[in-house]
């Protein structure tokens, strides 16, 4: 069959890439690739998967582009481009599959196009990014697909037609059964402030470092820094001989993927101590995958990814900082390898590949090219 994915512009997809969203269109293709279809991706000039036909849309992605006088004229007219040219080209392919940062812009040129286009949403679904998604519902080649069940239950307006959810590379994310004397928070430090001018810390950095310091446990951080004054105001204060940054300070995570693996694989749990309805959380599976279990607040996909009491603890969000600790006491309860057989199991890369592969069947039309 063949594929055309429509990639993010604001980074490049390669095998070093560590943003979820890159990371997941990266073994997507390269696990097409090696079930024999035709793939092309139109994205980044700098982007590369072996074997695969990147089509440029800009030189370099967005991150590493030079600084423009205005960045949102120039983001938006590059978008545009990438819409445009899927325009002139879709109708070559058999099946669209659309990854872009953000989801609706393509979405534009959907209704000139023949071909089905399938739409991974891979934001969390806000009431803005719902409603303007919804626009494109009763167009009748275009199909969105959720990353969980959670995720999907957002979409207030738009018709989902069905989850995937993410896969973990098993192979990247080695099982080891022997661990540290440490837990783990690997996330990103958002811009984002509310109405008193706090960082809203989505990803729930402050809830670590709080459950560390009243605990005195050890603490490995790590992540991308949206915000320096972020990194500044609510976490560096609180770094110690027991609570340390790994890696540089950074706007992206630099740390390599391998490095990462290691981290969780000697974890003794991964602490996914949230503030926001999160779509995924491709950590949980990761660090699961290694054998590493989840303390998490059951906010969004939290519990559909941890098997509570199983594979890690679903903390409710209302017991807050006593519900963390009393997770953290009972940790050593949860067994490695079951951490391990869940995520081979339920979110393996080669679920996710097959599961991706059945639906462009099911939308192919019938007289689409073979393998």
């Amino acid at each position: 069959m063949k594929i055309l994915i429509v990639s993010l512009l604001k980074r490049k997809i390669n095998s070093q890439i560590t943003a979820a969203r890159p990371r997941m269109i990266y073994d997507l293709v390269c696990g097409l690739k090696e079930q024999g279809h035709d793939i092309a991706v139109l994205g980044t000039g700098d982007s590369y998967i072996p074997g695969v036909k990147i089509i440029p849309v800009i030189p370099k992605c967005f991150v590493d582009m030079p600084a423009y006088e205005n960045p949102f004229y120039a983001e938006t007219s590059f978008l545009t481009k990438q819409a445009k040219i899927l325009e002139k080209i879709g109708n070559n392919f058999d099946i669209v599959h659309n990854h872009t940062y953000p989801e609706f812009i393509n979405l534009l040129v959907v209704d000139k196009l023949k071909v089905p286009v399938l739409t991974t949403i891979h934001a969390q679904i806000t009431p803005q990014l719902d409603d303007i998604l919804s626009e494109f519902n009763n167009i009748k080649n275009c199909y969105f697909v959720s990353i969980s069940e959670a995720h999907k239950k957002l979409a207030k307006k738009t018709k989902i037609w069905k989850v995937i959810h993410n896969g973990v590379d098993t192979n990247l994310y080695k099982f080891s059964a022997k661990k540290e004397d440490y837990f783990l928070w690997i996330g990103r430090l958002s811009k984002a402030k509310d109405k008193q001018g706090n960082f809203m810390d989505p990803k729930g950095i402050k809830w670590a470092i709080k459950l560390a310091e009243e605990t005195n446990s050890n603490l490995l951080l790590s992540g991308n820094v949206e915000d320096r004054e972020f990194f500044e105001k609510d976490v560096k204060p609180h770094l110690s001989s027991k609570i340390k940054w790994i890696g540089p300070v950074s706007s992206e995570q630099l740390l390599s993927k391998r490095e990462v693996a290691k981290l969780m694989q000697k974890a003794k749990a991964f602490l996914m101590t949230i503030n926001w309805y999160e779509p995924f959380g491709l950590t949980m599976a990761e660090s699961m995958s290694c054998g590493t279990p989840v303390i998490g607040f059951d906010r969004g996909s939290v519990s559909e990814l941890v098997v509570d009491k199983k594979t890690g603890f679903v903390v409710k969000a209302k017991e807050g900082i006593n519900g963390l600790k009393k997770a953290l006491k009972n940790i050593d309860k949860i067994k490695p390898e079951d951490c391990r057989m869940h995520i081979e199991k339920e979110f393996s890369l080669e679920t996710m590949i097959n599961n991706y592969e059945k639906i462009y069947y099911d939308l192919k039309p019938k007289n689409a090219s073979k393998n």
